[in-house]
């Protein structure tokens, strides 16, 4: 009787661990307390720590585009690494999806860090996401 509840919830767990969507990138939102109006603030948060040292880095207002510019490109990106996460063949680095809508209003600094965190894999990391990337950005 034992053995059969232990297969069962072995059984279970492997289920929900499969269904459990996995991702790289992750945006939460945040709603903050201190407002009586109804708004929401988004962070990015990203599972690799070299990342940040070198957004740190490369942050430049120098460097600043439009936020429309940031959105058109990430769009683009997030399509891509999502494609590539579905492959199986690229999928040992693309393993996690990002879950980017494209109709949310993100803000500036979300989608200028989220586009220099598709920089930094493509341009430190050596890992192409996408053909046809932007070209004008050099670090």
């Amino acid at each position: 009787m034992s053995r059969l509840i232990i297969g069962l919830s072995f059984v279970v767990f492997i289920v929900f661990a499969c269904r459990v969507q996995k991702q790289a990138v992750n945006i939460e939102s945040i709603r903050p307390e201190t407002e009586s109006q109804d708004s929401v603030e988004y962070v990015l948060e990203t599972f690799d720590t070299k990342f940040e040292a070198w957004y740190a880095f490369h942050n430049s207002p120098s460097r600043y585009r439009s936020k429309e510019y940031y959105e058109n490109w990430n769009h683009r990106y997030v399509s891509a690494w999502n494609y590539n996460a579905s492959d199986p063949r690229k999928n040992w680095f693309f393993e996690h999806i990002i879950g980017y809508d494209p109709t949310i209003d993100y803000g500036f600094e979300l989608n200028h860090k989220l586009f220099y965190y598709f920089l930094y894999v493509e341009n430190v990391l050596n890992i192409e996401i996408m053909t046809g990337g932007p070209q004008a950005v050099h670090f």
